[in-house]
């Protein structure tokens, strides 16, 4: 960790390499409503999945040791830079989908505090992070998922972003890609 950066960066460990071209399976995960979103779509906009290990809340405290986890940190500004952008996204046929192993409740806790006007989907039972091989981490046998973005169109990951860093940046890198192809 250098004095510029108050928090350690992640480095790539290779756990996303088998994602790019691979297809989304048929799995359907609750939104902040507690309603359903089916992931594998053949829609005509590209979905842009980005994946956290969990956003804090002001009444509870974080896991021990936080943010001392390289790319744990940055969880609500990410998900606010979306949020931020996301007349953007709309603009360039692609549509934001936050997904965390968090629960519904607190998926919608946070939504609504931070006025999230998409989907934020609770993958709690950890069945998308099974089925894609998704790389985590754990605290105190709690898992987390690492924040990884994949750029989905008609059901095939088209682009992956890991690791994320500088997460106030990775916004820019999202908008850049979707311009280009």
């Amino acid at each position: 960790m250098s004095a510029n950066h108050k928090f350690p960066i992640p480095e790539n460990d290779g756990a996303s390499k088998h994602l790019e071209k691979s297809s989304i399976p048929s799995i359907s995960l609750p939104n902040q409503e507690g309603n359903f979103l089916r992931l594998d779509r053949a829609d005509t906009f590209r979905m842009i999945l980005y994946f956290f290990p969990m956003t804090g809340r002001p009444d509870m405290p974080l896991p021990e040791n936080w943010n001392s986890i390289p790319g744990a940190s940055g969880c609500t500004l990410e998900t606010c830079n979306f949020r931020d952008n996301y007349d953007d996204f709309v603009g360039l046929n692609a549509v934001p989908i936050g997904i965390c192993s968090q629960t519904v409740e607190h998926n919608k806790e946070m939504t609504t505090r931070l006025g999230i006007p998409f989907d934020v989907l609770s993958d709690a039972k950890l069945e998308l992070k099974n089925a894609l091989n998704l790389p985590t981490f754990t605290i105190k046998n709690k898992i987390y998922l690492k924040r990884l973005t994949l750029i989905v169109e008609k059901k095939i990951v088209k682009k992956v972003f890991y690791p994320i860093y500088p997460v106030d940046k990775h916004i820019d890198d999202i908008i850049r890609w979707l311009k280009q192809n």
